[in-house]
């Protein structure tokens, strides 16, 4: 299968925010408790604090640390600010530049949980689960791309790069097309096997297979023409 098959669109959105979160996503996303207060208090300054609580339910959303705090929709900024007492959310475009930024997101990282996709454990639970999925469905290679960023996001683990994950996917799908090939093959036999090459074949000074021939329908609403 071709190894590019995600649209402009998805590759653009992924692991990106698109628009404003619903009411039910700031809630269960954006929601800061006990444990997140008690991270975000170590931080000195508002600034920190705001930049600190974006990066850390950004992950938890997306599944992915911000590149771009500028694209954090204000809707997020306002719900954190408000629950940390902060008046003023102007704070966030200082801690942007900030260097702490940084040795934040190895922070949230860490005491979070968080691990990688290059995680040997990761890739052998998320290579069953995909196998599984194409073995038993008939997804799309794109519809199997969401569905392995949704698992990514639910079991922790920080997105890889658009084309990492999406040549992932492609590799998987064509493992089990090839196995599922062998299967259905392994039981024709040698007769069937010539009878289904002759559909291949080319006679010489020709154009077209019979397959290609079989595979066009009649042209004109006649008889002669359905035989044909």
């Amino acid at each position: 299968m071709p190894v590019g098959f995600l649209t402009d669109e998805q590759r653009r959105q992924y692991g990106r925010f698109h628009g404003e979160p619903n009411s039910a996503d700031l809630a269960r996303y954006f929601h800061l408790d006990d444990s997140d207060r008690g991270l975000i208090a170590l931080r000195r300054g508002d600034h920190n604090r705001l930049g600190f609580a974006v990066q850390l339910c950004t992950a938890r959303y997306l599944g992915a640390l911000p590149e771009d705090l500028a694209e954090t929709p204000a809707t997020i900024v306002a719900v954190l600010a408000r629950q940390l007492g902060i008046e003023s959310a102007a704070g966030l475009s200082e801690y942007r530049a900030a260097r702490q930024r940084s040795r934040h997101a190895i922070e949230i990282r860490q005491r979070c949980g968080y691990r990688e996709f290059s995680d040997l454990t990761v890739q052998f639970r998320l290579n069953r689960w995909l196998y599984a999925l194409c073995w038993t469905g008939t997804d799309r290679p794109s519809m199997l791309f969401d569905r392995a960023t949704s698992w990514l996001i639910t079991h922790k683990v920080l997105l890889p790069g658009v084309t990492v994950l999406e040549r992932h996917v492609a590799r998987i799908r064509t493992r089990v097309q090839e196995r599922l090939w062998a299967s259905l093959i392994r039981g024709v036999s040698a007769t069937s096997k010539r009878k289904l090459e002759a559909l291949l074949t080319v006679a010489e000074g020709g154009h077209q297979s019979l397959l290609d021939r079989l595979r066009k329908g009649p042209f004109r609403r006649s008889a002669s023409e359905l035989v044909s």
